[in-house]
């Protein structure tokens, strides 16, 4: 990952995963997915990941929509 974009948050569901990708970028915030999950037993993480300089509008935007919002665990 290119400097200057945090990980804000983990998923273990794609479709979740994409759908708040999707809802950030139409709020102007560029979004990244890093999927870390086994291709044939689906188990591991999915990664969200957002410029430095937009973390505090994605973490607003992402509890507007109803989950968590940033864990600095989800970071490590």
């Amino acid at each position: 990952m290119e400097k200057g974009w945090i990980k804000i948050k983990s998923y273990n569901n794609a479709i979740e995963s994409e759908i708040v990708k999707q809802m950030l970028e139409e709020n102007g915030v560029e979004a990244v997915l890093l999927n870390k999950q086994d291709s044939s037993y689906l188990f591991g993480k999915i990664e969200l990941y957002v410029p430095q300089e937009h973390v505090q509008e994605a973490e607003a935007l992402i509890g507007d929509y109803g989950t968590t919002s940033y864990n600095p665990e989800d970071a490590n």
